[in-house]
């Protein structure tokens, strides 16, 4: 029989379950903690799920995707050749040449430093700051709208004068809407411009949309976007954290890019902005590090040229030199090669396959996912969980939840609802709800397998299916502090 008949013959492999393109380098056990050492943990921590000690979860922590990937082995190996020179260290060059392959020359610095339009810090929220206090700065009474401000970005935000308005698509909370959830409305940012225009300092487009579910922003809208920033003379940002993990969506679901590279998609994506903040913990594959970048010939620069010294100024004040910015020339070493891997194909397969594998089984189980998933995490509907229970939104049944899987399951998720999206009406003294009320489980990039999410979905039916049994919540300290998720202590409910 000859090789090409055989070839004729049997299923293909691309029929087949696909391997990893990856395979482990290395393992670490777990401790051993009961139940009712978790819980106990979980009292002293006042139910507060962001002080329990990480090493006491058995399960998958899926708090966050921030900082907590795990390295390859061409990361662990370019870790050795870090230069920690206080000025202009190897790696700072590496990057800047990085930066340009991956996003486009216009946001790499110039190596003679004459016009600093990269900046780079330690994490992404420094970032933020930096150029949310400089905005502060041209005057009151400022607007930010976005497609959906993370809750840090909307507190340097407000924390420097400046409302931060969200413009959530109308497709995100539509069950029949398939694609592209993360949009920005247009309709809604072209009336504020027509308004407005001289109060939007910058428009900022979060890929993929964190706060709304995840959900990636199409190119059509990111087009849609950039021409009115034009037409009104605003400049626009990405908050750019997942770039890699949205070129994705662009490639697979929407029409034209099926035959580009992910590289290619992602400059083309970076032509539309005039700059963009980023922290590297996510879509740079890295455990530290974040950047500002300003295109050399774009709006920000033209119509704010004051302000990249005194972002620089900010950098050496609070990071100190700009050729390192905070971050350990080790970690900017593995953040090269990061950058370099988060574009790969086969990578991205993997990692949103993951994701969608994650949220499916979660849907196929009966529980009141948001579909289809994005790219980092999925998210469950606290109002849908409740929604036949007698759970009030003042009760924080996503407190309760989120307490339950760790205490009695060993998982930890993250509350992105009712509390750590709502606030307190100073005036009235009532709870004021946000447009989104979910509990995040945001996986960690390469960290997890089949297995360990499988475990996840079979102990949040568990407490689906007990869903009367969840007990309500009474904030015991923290109820009227901003950012109060971070701080704030609770107990259950004496019934």
């Amino acid at each position: 029989m000859s090789l090409a008949h055989i070839l004729r013959t049997l299923p293909a492999e691309e029929t087949l379950t696909r391997p990893r393109p990856y395979v482990n380098h290395s393992v670490q056990f777990k401790r051993a903690i009961t139940a009712k050492e978790r819980i106990t943990a979980l009292e002293q921590a006042g139910l507060n799920v962001f002080y329990f000690p990480a090493d006491m979860i058995t399960g998958c922590d899926l708090l966050s995707d921030s900082g907590t990937t795990t390295m390859t082995a061409s990361q662990w190996a370019a870790l050795h050749h870090g230069d920690e020179s206080y000025g202009s260290n190897h790696g700072y060059f590496l990057l800047m040449d990085r930066i340009g392959e991956v996003f486009g020359e216009a946001f790499m610095q110039a190596r003679q430093f004459e016009a600093p339009n990269a900046f780079l810090f330690h994490q992404g929220r420094p970032a933020e700051d930096a150029l949310f206090s400089c905005l502060g700065k041209l005057g009151n009474d400022l607007i930010i709208p976005s497609n959906g401000h993370f809750d840090t970005t909307e507190a340097n935000i407000q924390n420097n004068g400046i409302e931060a308005r969200n413009l959530f698509s109308k497709k995100l909370h539509n069950p029949k809407a398939t694609l592209f959830k993360g949009d920005m409305d247009v309709q809604k940012l072209e009336a504020l411009l027509k308004t407005a225009a001289k109060r939007v300092p910058v428009i900022l487009l979060t890929i993929t949309n964190n706060i709304g579910g995840g959900q990636p922003v199409s190119m059509a809208n990111i087009a849609a976007v950039a021409t009115l920033a034009k037409k009104y003379d605003t400049p626009l940002f990405f908050d750019a954290c997942r770039f890699a993990e949205n070129a994705w969506f662009i490639k697979h679901c929407e029409k034209g890019y099926a035959r580009k590279t992910i590289n290619d998609i992602v400059r083309e994506m970076f032509t539309h902005v005039d700059g963009f903040t980023i922290s590297f913990k996510k879509d740079g594959l890295a455990n530290m590090g974040g950047g500002l970048f300003l295109s050399k010939s774009g709006r920000f620069v033209q119509k704010y040229p004051q302000l990249p010294d005194a972002l620089m100024n900010m950098q050496i004040i609070k990071e100190a030199h700009p050729t390192y910015g905070g971050i350990s020339g080790r970690d900017i070493m593995t953040l090269v090669e990061g950058l370099a891997t988060v574009t790969d194909e086969a990578y991205l397969d993997v990692r949103i396959g993951q994701i969608q594998a994650f949220g499916q089984a979660m849907h196929d189980a009966g529980l009141p996912v948001l579909m289809p998933t994005g790219g980092h995490a999925v998210h469950l509907d606290m109002d849908r969980f409740f929604a036949d229970t007698d759970m009030q939104p003042g009760d924080f049944g996503g407190i309760s939840f989120t307490a339950l899987l760790l205490g009695l399951y060993g998982h930890r998720a993250c509350e992105l609802g009712d509390f750590a999206f709502g606030r307190v009406d100073p005036t009235t003294g009532q709870e004021v709800r946000h447009a989104v009320n979910f509990v995040r489980f945001a996986v960690p990039r390469l960290r997890y397998e089949q297995q360990d999410l499988q475990a996840v979905v079979d102990a949040v039916k568990a407490l689906y299916e007990n869903r009367r049994h969840v007990p309500k919540i009474d904030v015991t300290f923290g109820r009227e502090l901003p950012l109060r998720h971070f701080k704030a202590r609770f107990a259950f409910r004496q019934q």
